[in-house]
């Protein structure tokens, strides 16, 4: 093709005129993209600062200012408390033991003779008293022994009569020394023997009369009848085949256990005639169950747990405790009166020991150290360093110091005196924190 031809010279000028303008565009482009990167991290860095700034001020800050835009103007506001007031009261002196509930009497009831089984005379689960009637051996073949042993009995007694009558008539040729005295020696000799005869006979005959007793079981204690072991017109065999169970409920008895230190403080309140009460809590230590007295304390201690065993007796009138059942027992060993109680979440246990916030007057709490007694878990006895009419501090403790500033709130969680503005809490907001009512 020839250089000079107007198709190439079209062709190379058109080319030119519509990539000249792409690099500008694409430029521009990129810097708007730029420019919009640098907004948005120029944003989310302000939101970031006011954000951090805001936390830094609810939570009080480290700062030092002290005005009223200083970061560090919540640092000496007053805490919320809740406090309550040291009150003089009885407190109980309880020793708890895990316990089961164990009959007094549990008695398998078995046949004491050998035969067919044929009548059932109680329900199960029902409730009978000693000597009520639960079932019946066939007794037939006793009483034919029995009639055999009787009609023995009565043959011997006549032989035992007729050598007795014997023995008077030697007796008394002997005396005409019309015989010899060997022949009453002999005589007499019979008669102790048919004498022994007699005795057999009878003792058989009373063997009977027992065996046919047997046949006829009954109730041996009063209590209440559990499931049929075995059902009418089975074989019994004599002392091994169980019928029913009877477990004695009325009453029923806790046996459980304490520590050995405690056995001295239990044992001396029993040699001063003392009645403890005893009370069982269910498996959750939450509901109690029934209340009952001590009955008696075993007589050694286990060397293995380092525990005693006690026994206490419950009327269980309305068989709230069940054979076997596991409670936990509360030994009630004493009462300490007009003891100063404190509350036990106001306890506090640290580096000065065991401390309370004690309040001095409406606006501020010191460190005050403590000696504590008995508890009930709710409540302490408190033995040194706070008296009755003491206030002490049982909420909002966390943020608490020696000699710091609070407000005491109410039982709904409200401020008894409005708090300066900006304060948390001001403005209808909730103090943080828990709320409690003071006792």
């Amino acid at each position: 093709m020839n250089e000079s031809s107007p198709i190439r010279r079209d062709k190379a000028r058109a080319y030119p005129e519509v990539e000249a303008p792409a690099a500008p565009v694409r430029r521009r482009s990129r810097l708007v993209r730029w420019m919009l990167i640098a907004l948005l991290l120029a944003g989310a860095g302000a939101i970031a600062h006011r954000w951090t700034e805001s936390r830094t001020q609810t939570s009080g800050g480290s700062g030092t200012g002290r005005g009223t835009g200083g970061p560090g103007r919540f640092a000496d506001m007053p805490q919320a408390v809740g406090i309550a007031t040291i009150a003089a009261g009885d407190m109980p002196i309880v020793l708890q033991g895990l316990g089961t509930v164990t009959p007094l009497a549990t008695v398998t009831v078995r046949s004491q003779l050998s035969g067919y089984l044929t009548e059932i005379g109680f329900r199960e689960g029902q409730t009978v008293k000693k000597g009520d009637f639960l079932a019946q051996i066939d007794a037939r073949p006793y009483e034919a022994l029995l009639a055999q042993y009787q009609g023995q009995l009565a043959r011997d007694q006549a032989l035992l009569q007729n050598s007795r009558l014997d023995l008077a008539r030697f007796q008394t040729l002997n005396r005409q020394d019309s015989i010899s005295k060997q022949n009453v020696d002999t005589q007499a000799a019979l008669v102790k023997q048919n004498e022994g005869t007699v005795a057999s006979d009878q003792a058989l005959v009373d063997q009977q009369k027992l065996n046919i007793a047997y046949a006829r079981i009954t109730a041996p204690v009063e209590g209440r009848v559990g499931l049929r072991q075995i059902d009418q017109g089975n074989y019994v065999t004599a002392a091994s085949t169980a019928i029913v169970v009877v477990t004695q409920l009325h009453p029923i008895s806790v046996v459980f256990t304490l520590p050995e230190d405690d056995v001295a403080r239990v044992m001396r309140r029993l040699r001063e005639g003392a009645k403890l009460m005893v009370r069982a809590y269910d498996r959750g230590d939450a509901h109690e169950i029934a209340s009952g007295d001590l009955d008696t304390v075993d007589n050694q201690i286990d060397t293995t747990t380092g525990t005693v065993k006690l026994r206490a007796l419950f009327r269980n009138d309305d068989e709230g405790l069940f054979p076997n059942q596991f409670v936990n027992a509360k030994l009630t060993v004493d009462t300490i009166r007009g003891a100063a109680l404190v509350p036990t979440a106001a306890i506090l246990r640290g580096t000065p020991g065991t401390y309370v916030y004690l309040m001095e007057g409406d606006d501020k709490v010191v460190v005050r150290k403590i000696a504590v007694g008995e508890s009930d878990g709710t409540r302490t006895v408190v033995t040194e360093g706070l008296k009755v009419g003491d206030r002490v501090v049982t909420d909002g403790t966390d943020r608490l110091r020696d000699g710091g500033p609070v407000r005491i709130t109410s039982a709904d969680g409200t401020a008894t005196a409005a708090p300066p503005a900006g304060a948390p809490g001001a403005e209808g907001e909730r103090p943080r924190g828990r709320r409690r009512q003071a006792p």
